[in-house]
C-alpha cells in the first residue's frame, strides 16, 4: 500500500464523519418564483443592511412542482433518517440560514475534520458595488462559514477570488467579506499571478488545461459559496460558474462557456457548496447597478453536490435544471444530479 498523505488521510476522515445521522426533517422544497422587478431605481444605503421596502419582495413559496423527501411523519425512534441531498434554509438572517443548512447536511464536522487547511471561494467578481446590490456574496454568510471551520477545529480558513473589476483587495474590502471573515479569525488572500500553476483536466472536453490557483488545488477542504444572480453570458451564475474565480485567464473558457464550466468542475470538486440567496440578482448580471434589480430571499441552499445545488436554485428565478446548458453537460458528464424529483430535499423554514 502507498504511503497515505496528509490530505488523504483528512478526506477520509470527513467521508467518516459523514455518514452521520439526524433527527426526522421538515417537508420537501417546493418552486420559488421571483415577484416582478420594480421599474423604479432606488439609491443603495451607503451602511447597514437595506430595509426589505427597498427591494423586490420574495413570492410565496409552494410545494407544487417539486419532490417529496418524506412525507412529512417524523421516523419512529431509533430509526436512521437518511441526511439530505440538499437543504434549503429559509426566512431567517444570514449566520442561522447557514447553520442550519449545514446541520441538516449532518454538521460541518461532515465535511472537514480537525486540522484541515480550508479555502472558501465566494463571488467577489467587482470592486464597485456593496453587497447590497447582490452582485458578491453577503459577508455575513462567508463570516459564518470562516467561524464554523474554527469551531469545528480547521488549522486555517482562507477566503480569496480573482475579480475582474478592480482589485482584489479592492473587492475584498467593498464587498464587506474581508471585514467579516477578519473577525471571524479568517485571512483574505488575494491571489498573486505566480501562484497560478498550470494544470490538467483530464476529463476535460473542450477546457483541457489552464492555470488555477495552487492554494485551490491544494486546499484540504474546498468550500464554494457564489451568490445566485442573473448572468448575461450563462443565463445564471451559481456555484459551478463560481468556480472559474480560481482561474488566471477565463477568456478562452469564453469560447466555449458551457462545456468549459462543466470541464473546471470535473477536476475542481468543492466538499460542500453553500448557495446564497440572502439577495439575488434577477436581472443587469453579472455585476448590476440597481437596488431594482435584487430580490429579498432570506434563503441558503446546501448541498455536497454542485450540479444539485445549481438545480433547485434555478427554481429561485422561475426555471428549471435544463434552462441552464451548463446544468445539462455536468450532468451528462457525471459530476452531480439534476433529476430534482429523485432528490431528497429538506427544507427548514426559520420562521415556523
Amino acid at each position: 500500500m502507498g504511503k497515505l498523505t496528509r490530505r488523504d488521510f483528512l478526506k477520509a476522515a470527513a467521508a467518516g464523519a459523514g455518514a452521520m445521522t439526524l433527527s426526522a426533517f421538515l417537508e420537501a422544497c417546493g418552486k420559488v418564483l421571483p415577484t416582478s422587478i420594480p421599474a423604479a431605481d432606488t439609491q443603495a444605503p451607503t451602511t447597514g443592511q437595506p430595509t426589505k421596502s427597498a427591494l423586490s419582495q420574495p413570492s410565496s413559496i409552494s410545494t407544487e412542482g417539486l419532490p417529496s423527501a418524506t412525507d412529512g411523519v417524523p421516523a419512529p425512534t431509533g430509526t436512521a433518517v437518511p441526511i439530505p441531498d440538499i437543504a434549503m434554509t429559509r426566512g431567517g438572517e444570514p449566520e442561522a440560514l447557514v447553520r442550519k443548512a449545514i446541520e441538516a447536511l449532518g454538521g460541518i464536522g461532515a465535511f472537514m475534520p480537525a486540522g484541515a487547511n480550508v479555502v472558501v471561494k465566494p463571488n467577489m467578481c467587482v470592486a464597485y458595488h456593496t453587497y447590497e446590490y447582490a452582485a458578491t456574496t453577503n459577508p455575513w454568510v462567508v463570516g459564518t462559514l470562516v467561524k464554523m471551520c474554527f469551531e469545528a477545529g480547521a488549522a486555517s480558513v482562507k477566503v480569496m477570488d480573482h475579480p475582474f473589476g478592480g482589485t482584489g483587495p479592492e473587492a475584498y474590502k467593498i464587498s464587506g467579506i474581508e471585514e467579516q471573515v477578519k473577525a471571524a479569525g479568517g485571512e483574505m488572500v488575494n491571489m498573486i499571478s505566480y501562484h497560478y500553476v498550470d494544470t490538467v483536466l483530464p476529463s476535460g472536453v473542450f477546457l483541457k488545461k489552464t492555470k488555477i490557483y495552487d492554494e485551490v488545488l491544494n486546499a484540504d477542504v474546498l468550500i464554494n459559496v457564489p451568490i445566485a444572480k442573473n448572468h448575461d453570458s450563462s443565463v445564471l451564475t451559481l456555484g459551478m460558474k463560481n468556480l472559474m474565480g480560481t482561474v488566471f485567464i477565463r477568456e478562452t473558457l469564453h469560447n466555449n462557456l458551457h462545456q468549459s464550466i462543466a470541464d473546471l468542475n470535473s477536476l475542481l470538486k468543492p466538499q460542500l457548496t453553500i448557495i446564497d440567496a440572502v439577495r439575488i440578482m434577477t436581472t443587469g448580471g453579472p455585476t448590476g447597478g440597481k437596488l431594482s434589480y435584487v430580490q429579498q430571499k432570506d434563503t441558503v441552499i446546501a448541498s455536497r453536490d454542485v450540479v444539485a445545488a445549481d438545480s433547485l436554485a434555478t427554481s429561485l428565478f422561475g426555471m428549471k435544471p435544463e434552462d441552464l446548458k451548463y446544468i445539462t453537460i455536468g450532468t451528462a458528464m457525471g459530476l452531480g444530479r439534476s433529476d430534482l424529483q429523485n432528490l431528497n430535499i429538506q427544507v427548514i423554514d426559520l420562521n415556523a
